[in-house]
């Protein structure tokens, strides 16, 4: 990173932190109603503080929720015009008796700030935001174009989100889109993910008889909806771990040789994580390692059973009814719909007699990937070796962000994924941090990725 950009972040760093802390200090809980008026006001804080770092056409933008602030610096003709992502609002605090300071009383201890939304996702995004002003502080322009996009949904799942996106679609144009809301691997390991997995859940409701039957009566001669959900469940995944269904691994690709040994060189220790679980093994679909199974490989997992009766001893009844509640991963090019299609068709052809079943499509979101090898990816490995002084890991997620694939597709442009939180910084838990040497480094990181860009579009 240039000296003098070194010398302006080192002499307004006190500043700088003092703004976090101002930011943080907003309780932007979007999931609250009560919250909304501090919804508006951490939305026009942020779109001030863009207008002070320089940014122009800076607006605080209505959705059908709430608002999204846009600000843009487009005075660097013929270089690539990145967009930058993040959201302002955060999760709700609660419990509220397990935070050993207010979370929304921001303190720093131990080169740590610690409230609710220090790392998810106020002190990542203003990365950015002070990355700009100290290019425009010290030479007066950027080395490329930039756009911000900020949100005040994404910890209610962005709701409003895509209709903006589609509406904004020309305002919004650009070559990358740039995220820092989420873990590096790990403490001093910086790394891209550079593929997140979709989502398809769905409910399913088996009844039986109208009502609850005495079993001694008419149990062996009716139909028994807990024992229909467990043979119909049972129907969908083989002993290992492969899943039944026909047509679900459609559009899965063949992890290559790179990626694996790529997975390798995490050093992944499956003891040890068996042991923090305290479960006696890792499990799992056969032929693949626990790294990919949690995040390169698609799964169908049960997240919740109901029937019959739950009270205290024992009530003999053939329930009426029966349930459960189930979420898919997906990876790679599999569409959530489709694979709602072939679920729906494996349940029709399997379902037990003397049964009906309802299933019921509860959440979609499609995957994201990009290759590592993308150009911009491989500005972002260097960029992360120049600040954080040694080279990142490239990793999946095995989460879902549905919304950066909405990005990628609405935009037409990749997604470089640039976090610069750690794993255990309690995101959305009580004590939520962020480590500050984190965001010093990254903003050297960003400092030096901006001239990436500018360097490859040569």
């Amino acid at each position: 990173m240039e000296s003098a950009l070194q010398a302006y972040l080192a002499e307004h760093r006190e500043r700088h932190l003092e703004e976090v802390i101002d930011f943080v200090r907003i309780p932007s809980i979007s999931a609250s109603t009560e919250h909304k008026p501090d919804m508006t006001r951490a939305a026009e804080w942020l779109a001030e503080a863009l207008r002070k770092a320089g940014l122009e056409n800076v607006e605080v933008l209505p959705t059908a929720g709430h608002p999204v602030v846009y600000g843009d610096w487009l005075h660097a003709p013929g270089q690539p015009t990145a967009l930058i992502y993040g959201h302002y609002d955060v999760q709700p605090a609660d419990p509220l008796n397990q935070w050993d300071t207010p979370p929304f009383e921001p303190v720093i201890r131990d080169n740590k700030l610690y409230g609710r939304g220090a790392t998810d996702d106020k002190a990542q995004l203003y990365t950015h935001v002070k990355t700009v002003e100290a290019f425009l502080q010290t030479s007066g322009k950027l080395p490329v174009n930039v756009k911000f996009c900020i949100e005040g949904e994404e910890e209610i799942a962005s709701p409003s989100l895509p209709a903006f996106l589609q509406d904004q679609a020309e305002r919004l144009k650009a070559d990358a889109i740039v995220i820092s809301d989420g873990p590096m691997h790990d403490e001093g390991i910086p790394s891209i993910c550079y593929g997140l997995r979709g989502l398809c859940g769905f409910q399913l409701d088996i009844q039986g008889p109208k009502n609850d039957l005495h079993s001694g009566l008419y149990g062996g001669g009716v139909a028994n909806p807990a024992i229909a959900l467990v043979q119909l469940l049972s129907s969908m995944r083989a002993n290992d771990g492969h899943i039944t269904i026909e047509g679900f691994y459609d559009g899965v690709n063949e992890l290559s040789e790179a990626e694996r040994a790529a997975f390798r060189a995490l050093h992944f220790d499956d003891a040890k994580q068996a042991k923090d679980l305290a479960v006696p093994e890792l499990t799992g679909e056969e032929g693949f390692s626990f790294l990919e199974r949690t995040t390169a490989r698609p799964t169908l997992e049960i997240n919740g059973i109901f029937g019959g009766y739950q009270g205290e001893g024992l009530k003999p009844i053939v329930p009426s009814t029966a349930g459960a509640k189930i979420s898919c991963r997906l990876v790679d090019n599999q569409e959530p719909d489709q694979v709602m299609k072939r679920i729906e068709a494996h349940i029709e052809k399997h379902k037990p007699a003397g049964v009906t079943v309802k299933v019921q499509q509860t959440h979609r979101g499609k995957p994201f990937y990009i290759s590592p090898e993308h150009p911009y990816i491989q500005a972002a490995a260097r960029a992360y070796e120049s600040g954080f002084g040694t080279a990142p890991v490239y990793i999946r997620s095995g989460g879902s962000i549905p919304i950066v694939e909405v990005f990628s597709r609405v935009l037409g442009a990749p997604v470089v994924m640039m976090d610069f939180g750690l794993p255990g910084e309690n995101m959305h838990g009580p004590n939520e941090h962020f480590h500050l040497e984190n965001f010093d480094k990254g903003i050297a990181t960003l400092c030096q990725y901006w001239q990436e860009l500018h360097a490859a579009a040569k």
